[in-house]
């Protein structure tokens, strides 16, 4: 078994912190929430993961407490498709690939230390804003940035939240995320829109490392 790689709140804050502001922006590319390396975020895709998470909510019997506490779910869910984005090119640089073996197994490590299966999904929907069938791309992000934090010999010191957090400041700024106006701005930097943060990043960054 591997040692486990956990990144300080502070690098948290760093690589999940995310609006959008760009020059180009919703007249430049009508019908996209981003361009992110010059791949378009469609704004149709952004709703179709917006609705599965309504669909999810409103199934559930908190689905009022759950839709109160998420009502900024479009800012919430672009900024985790950028981010997987920044996380996929820091992955790609540095060699690193998520197996669907490795993604099983991390999905299969959140249920076991959520009390299983069901009640896993059922904080992801209350925590996070994650539909069901959107976990197993929680479990992908937990795999990569592990990985990464591996990679790049990351520490929970000084010196290894400032690499990390530069690895991904890099790859935001090649990325040249240009985001709709109407959703905010992308700030290369702390790696978020705006001043939203993102609450998922922490459970990712302490996520276990898969055993080989």
């Amino acid at each position: 078994m591997h040692r486990r790689t956990a990144l300080s709140v502070s690098a948290v804050a760093l690589l999940a912190a995310a609006p959008l502001l760009t020059a180009c922006g919703s007249d430049a590319h009508p019908g996209a929430a981003a361009v992110v390396g010059g791949q378009r975020i469609e704004v149709s895709s952004l709703q179709a993961q917006v609705e599965d998470v309504r669909a999810a909510q409103q199934a559930s019997g908190q689905s009022a407490q759950l839709i109160k506490e998420t009502g900024d779910l479009s800012r919430r869910k672009l900024n985790g498709m950028i981010f997987d984005r920044v996380v996929d090119k820091v992955a790609a640089d540095n060699g690193v690939t998520a197996s669907r073996a490795e993604i099983q197994q991390t999905r299969a490590d959140f249920a076991r230390q959520s009390g299983g299966e069901q009640q896993m999904a059922a904080t992801l929907l209350q925590q996070q804003g994650v539909a069901p069938d959107q976990i197993d791309d929680v479990a992908r992000r937990a795999v990569l940035m592990n990985k990464i934090a591996d990679k790049l010999g990351v520490t929970n010191t000084p010196e290894g939240q400032k690499k990390i957090s530069d690895a991904f400041g890099q790859a935001s700024k090649a990325l040249k995320i240009d985001v709709n106006p109407r959703f905010g701005t992308w700030d290369d930097q702390k790696i978020q829109l705006g001043t939203y943060t993102a609450p998922w990043v922490r459970q990712i960054s302490k996520a276990p490392e898969q055993s080989l």
